[in-house]
């Protein structure tokens, strides 16, 4: 991306690709560094996680406001949700939630899958 967009409305946060959206979701727990992110990632895939897959995702994701960029030390940038960010997770666990509880069993075994968190 080469311009810098800022979420103002949903559509731009709908159009994340599923590894974007999965950062989003790892940094809803907490600020971490890119390695961090990177460990994360590669653990739900269960495979390796290149940089240079990771990092320009980091970059989109900071460009288009959802992501903050900060310094932990010359070598090391940390990465921490926006508000918008933040609005970008909900949004899409209310989508989905929406297409997947469509009876009282489906609805069960979200409040299951909730209560083990």
């Amino acid at each position: 991306m080469s311009e810098t967009r800022t979420v103002t409305d949903r559509s731009v946060a709908r159009d994340l690709t599923a590894f974007q959206q999965n950062i989003l979701a790892i940094l809803s727990d907490d600020a971490m560094y890119g390695l961090a992110i990177k460990r994360e990632l590669e653990s739900y895939y269960d495979s390796e996680v290149n940089h240079g897959r990771l990092y320009p995702n980091l970059d989109d994701l900071v460009e288009l406001g959802l992501v903050e960029k900060s310094e932990l030390d010359k070598r090391t940038n940390q990465y921490e949700l926006t508000d918008e960010g933040y609005d970008a997770v909900t949004d899409k666990l209310e989508w989905t939630l929406s297409k997947f509880v469509t009876d009282d069993d489906r609805a069960e075994t979200v409040r299951d899958l909730v209560e083990t968190q």
